[in-house]
């Protein structure tokens, strides 16, 4: 037996992704950092090539993963406990850090309770996998990340128990609340608190209104939720992210540790009741081993600096290179969608003119994701920037001259 036949067919369906466009280009290899010095923040060198490179396509928006703190506080965890906590959570393999982070998330994000997974993605999906049965109606905006996506489908549920309204369009969800059969017990309505692509934000205090107006329609009630991945640390006045922003919070958020905190993980945040049904129900975190407890006691480090005047800074800084970034583009006269989060898109509208870009970014050693057809449709073109706070004004001020001298 081989898998030579396989082989030959998988070959076929690759070779179908890359006449279509959707084919992944070849992983790049980071090799080193470069802590920052001077006027210049962290520079990264990837293999075969001599340049260094700025991110512009990290998710790292408070730049902590580098901090002394955070890799202490893993390191003193895994001398005490090890790499690696030898079992799933309900057979010995909750350790104490476990149980912090979850405390101190929960508390963070304004709930009673909270559970930690790998990621958001399988939070997203354990989820949905806890609270869905033959009469739950699930409604999602357009532009749901594919975790979401994912979850809606592995739910168990019949296909027309589902619903998706325009993105951020509330006479749209209306409509898709309207819609729901009367017959159905619990509706979820799941969104993402920032979108990913756009860098907008769910109008959270709108979509709780219109949920609450029906709320008692429905025997177990309309349930809010926001995967808050991209908000929580690097959105709102004091980093809680999108409901901070908005002034609303949803029924339950789910977040991640990977992004503005700089480590790995996800979560779920609830009532105490939700968490002890997902702790009973979800299959993606019931039947995998947990976090390592270098992970947990890193992000309970990041957490901790977040509410810390080192985080107020990172968070002003963050903010002011964002706005400086923003006005760069407006004086070039370029198209953006506006707002203060991080995630800055430039709309170039053109597939090669964005793939021109991209390259002569990566040229002068500068890293962006740029999306193109079939992607994204026809005439919806984009770079993605993302700041962090580790950019200083100096890298900022040399990626607005390089878009300025794009011809």
């Amino acid at each position: 037996m081989s898998t030579d036949k396989l082989d030959l067919s998988l070959a076929r369906e690759l070779d179908s992704l890359k006449a279509e466009g959707r084919a992944k280009a070849p992983e790049r290899i980071i090799e080193a950092y470069i802590p920052a010095k001077g006027p210049k923040g962290p520079r990264y060198k990837l293999a075969g090539s001599d340049r260094e490179f700025i991110r512009l396509n990290s998710n790292s928006y408070l730049s902590l993963s580098q901090h002394p703190g955070l890799v202490a506080a893993a390191d003193q965890a895994t001398r005490e406990f090890g790499v690696g906590p030898g079992a799933v959570r309900f057979i010995d393999g909750t350790f104490i850090h476990h149980v912090a982070l979850e405390k101190r998330v929960a508390a963070f994000v304004g709930k009673p309770a909270a559970k930690i997974f790998n990621s958001a993605y399988t939070a997203n999906c354990g989820l949905a996998l806890s609270v869905s049965h033959a009469r739950t109606y699930w409604i999602g905006d357009q532009l749901n990340h594919n975790s979401i996506i994912r979850a809606m489908r592995i739910s168990n549920i019949p296909s027309q128990n589902k619903a998706i309204y325009k993105h951020n369009d509330m006479a749209d969800l209306k409509r898709c609340l309207d819609e729901v059969p009367r017959d159905m017990e619990r509706v979820v309505v799941i969104f993402d608190g920032i979108f990913s692509m756009r860098g907008d934000n769910a109008p959270i205090h709108d979509i709780n209104a219109l949920c609450k107006a029906c709320d008692s329609t429905f025997k177990d009630g309309v349930i809010t939720v926001v995967d808050d991945s991209h908000g929580i640390g690097a959105y709102g006045d004091k980093g809680r992210g999108t409901p901070e922003y908005c002034g609303a919070s949803p029924d339950i958020i789910v977040g991640t540790f990977g992004k503005a905190f700089g480590v790995n993980g996800g979560f779920i945040a609830g009532s105490p009741t939700l968490i002890e049904t997902v702790r009973q129900k979800a299959d993606t975190y019931i039947y995998t081993n947990p976090l390592s407890v270098a992970d947990c006691a890193a992000a309970v480090k990041a957490l901790d600096i977040c509410d810390s005047q080192e985080g107020r800074i990172l968070l002003e800084n963050l903010r002011q290179r964002t706005a400086q970034f923003r006005r760069g583009l407006s004086d070039q006269g370029r198209e953006s969608i506006p707002g203060p989060h991080p995630v800055v898109p430039l709309m170039v509208r053109d597939t090669s003119k964005t793939h021109d870009l991209v390259k002569y970014l990566f040229d002068h050693g500068v890293l962006v994701v740029g999306l193109t057809f079939p992607v994204v449709p026809r005439g919806d073109e984009t770079i993605r920037f993302q700041i962090n706070a580790c950019h200083t004004t100096t890298d900022i001020e040399y990626i607005i001259e390089l878009l300025k001298n794009f011809a």
